[in-house]
């Protein structure tokens, strides 16, 4: 039940998200390392000035398509945590295909700006970039899939 309740929390915490996009994120990026995702960024990178403004003009456009994805993920999440007691094969198909999507389009979005990084940082620096980043978005996967129950988990709870 205490996981029920999670997910119930989760979907309500969610569904102002809309309004504050990315909100969840940042706040998971928050709790994780103690500051904002920019400033993070911003100490883990140390860009000359020379590269710098560059820099932060692409990032900007790459937090915009990011948040974008995110908020195709709590969508997701909120569709799971709605239909999870009456999950369906068609409804798990869906889920299961857009969540793959997603993953996909996170994907993309770090093999897009990659290049347009490199072009004024180097690939050493786009390649910093790319592994941050990837490290902050599976720390923030595994913060939301801790809160999540597996499909059929609640169901083996209450048997027990």
């Amino acid at each position: 039940m205490k996981k029920l309740f999670v997910i119930v929390l989760l979907a309500v915490s969610t569904c102002s998200f809309a309004q504050n996009s990315m909100k969840d994120d940042i706040d998971i990026i928050q709790s994780l390392y103690g500051k904002n995702k920019k400033d993070l960024v911003n100490e883990f990178m140390k860009l000359p000035e020379t590269q710098a403004a560059a820099f932060w003009k692409i990032y900007d456009a790459y937090e915009t398509e990011r948040k974008e994805l995110g908020k195709k993920k709590i969508q997701l999440i909120n569709d799971y945590a709605a239909n999870y007691e009456t999950l369906t094969d068609e409804k798990a198909d869906e889920l299961a295909k857009a969540s793959l999507k997603n993953n996909m389009g996170y994907e993309k979005l770090y093999s897009k700006y990659y290049g347009k990084i490199k072009k004024v940082t180097g690939a050493v620096n786009a390649a910093k970039f790319i592994q941050l980043e990837t490290y902050i978005q599976t720390a923030i996967r595994s913060e939301v899939q801790d809160a999540i129950p597996f499909i059929g988990e609640i169901d083996r709870k209450k048997s027990h």
